[in-house]
């Protein structure tokens, strides 16, 4: 079968107050802080398109630039300890990946800079006022993934047409997941699939969202993006493997590893988009300033 993928990135030209650093004196080297959900293992080649664009921007990291991360390891609850001890360091901006460490950098400082590499609904998730004019500290990058969540709803039925019962995987402390199960539960109406939700908030409880997926003899599975499951792919693929539970992830790399389909935003894409952001700041542009833009493309 062929993985269907799709590309989705959605710039967004965020309005902020007038609180972005000062221009750097001279042998001052900008301290950028990195607010990661995940660990950075499980996120693969992201980090790299990130890395690497800094470099094509003539950054050299240690030289002109330096980056200090912290990882949550798939446990949000740690995130708004690690935003402040970013503050602590005295960061110049702060980079974040997934909605809650963009929604735990906002709730820490309010003029700090915040680069969203990579989140879903920031209206909705209250990092934004609007799209337009959002108001803030907080610009960057968002993917569509609540709006594709049920789409990979349409594509895993397409793809087993016998389907009539799928687990959702979903963490409640993720706040773009609320949404994304709504669209999801209308699309499976229309489909006649009967929906398993099933919630995990930290690896204890995913290991009993698998257990409640075999007792109820799930014939399928959708997960919605989250860097829990991100942290745990292995042991996701590997149960999905087992009971023979087709599935459907957010990243190609699922497909890769052995899922049955992925379909989603290109994440590397988005990671370079923040290196962008984080070099016009570092120049002193205001957020503001920086042009609302959006592209899609299919990928086969």
């Amino acid at each position: 079968m062929r993985l269907i993928g799709l590309v989705v990135v959605l710039t967004l030209g965020l309005v902020i107050v007038p609180l972005v650093p000062k221009a750097q004196t001279v042998g001052q080297v900008p301290r950028i802080g990195i607010l990661e959900t995940g660990s950075l293992s499980a996120r693969g080649g992201n980090w790299p398109a990130f890395h690497q664009r800094l470099r094509e921007l003539g950054y050299a990291e240690g030289q002109s630039i330096t980056l200090v991360t912290r990882s949550a390891d798939g446990r949000n609850e740690r995130l708004r300890g690690l935003a402040a001890e970013l503050i602590g360091l005295k960061v110049d901006i702060i980079v974040t990946t997934g909605t809650p460490a963009a929604v735990a950098a906002k709730q820490a400082t309010s003029t700090i800079p915040i680069v969203m590499a990579v989140a879903t609904d920031p209206v909705g998730a209250g990092l934004t006022a609007s799209l337009g004019r959002p108001g803030g500290n907080v610009t960057g990058l968002a993917n569509l993934d609540a709006e594709l969540s049920a789409k990979r709803l349409e594509m895993l039925k397409a793809a087993i047409p016998a389907l009539s019962r799928v687990a959702i995987l979903w963490n409640p402390a993720n706040p773009a997941h609320r949404p994304a199960l709504a669209d999801i539960e209308s699309a499976a109406h229309a489909l006649g699939i009967r929906l398993q939700l099933v919630e995990a908030r930290d690896s204890g409880e995913l290991n009993e969202a698998l257990s409640a997926m075999k007792r109820e003899r799930a014939g399928g599975l959708v997960l919605l993006a989250d860097s829990l499951f991100s942290t745990h792919r292995a042991r996701i693929l590997d149960f999905a493997a087992k009971n023979r539970l087709p599935s459907i992830f957010w990243q190609g790399g699922f497909a890769e590893a052995g899922a049955l389909l992925s379909y989603g935003t290109s994440y590397p894409d988005l990671f370079r988009g923040a290196a962008n952001y984080v070099d016009k700041i570092l120049k002193g542009a205001k957020p503001a300033d920086l042009p609302s833009s959006s592209r899609r493309r299919s990928s086969w």
